[in-house]
């Protein structure tokens, strides 16, 4: 069970602050049922989810996880997904997505960035699903390391590339 004021990822929603553990006095909403009351850091709103919830759950990686990733970035591969069907195509994506793993939002970050690379050389753009997919998995990436290393998502990427040009 997570604590008040601690930040989780939730889902593909991303980080979260729990706000409130407890029963909601809301009509239509069992009473016997702790629901965690969660607000989004980077979006507006508020998620309200029993404890036991199915959705992907866990806290936010620490300063010196997010640091590890960003080290281990240049040897994580992005496989390409060469599917033109959009439908297949954002299945394979959402895989990633839905799995809660940062190593694999790098992953869908990098194949995407080849692929974007490869269908420039050939006067092509991407599909919109390869830029749906490829902006939501940075974000939701940017998101979690901006928590985790107190910075602002936007500066993220500088972040990342300050470390990688050093090594």
């Amino acid at each position: 069970m997570y604590r008040i004021g601690e930040q989780i990822v939730y889902g593909t929603t991303g980080v979260c602050r729990v706000e409130a553990i407890g029963p909601l006095d809301m009509q239509g909403v069992r009473k016997d049922v702790d629901y965690y009351t969660l607000s989004p850091v980077y979006q507006g709103g508020r998620i309200f989810a029993p404890v036991d919830t199915s959705v992907y759950t866990r806290p936010v990686m620490t300063r010196e996880e997010a640091l590890a990733l960003i080290d281990q970035i240049p040897e994580i591969d992005g496989e390409v997904c060469e599917n033109n069907n959009p439908r297949l195509l954002n299945e394979h994506y959402q895989g990633y997505l839905n799995s809660g793993n940062c190593v694999d939002l790098v992953r869908v970050v990098r194949a995407v960035y080849i692929k974007k690379k490869r269908a420039a050389a050939r006067g092509r753009r991407l599909s919109q699903v390869d830029e749906r997919c490829m902006k939501r998995a940075e974000e939701m990436l940017h998101n979690e390391l901006a928590s985790a290393l107190g910075i602002a998502p936007g500066e993220v990427k500088n972040y990342i590339t300050g470390i990688l040009e050093k090594e």
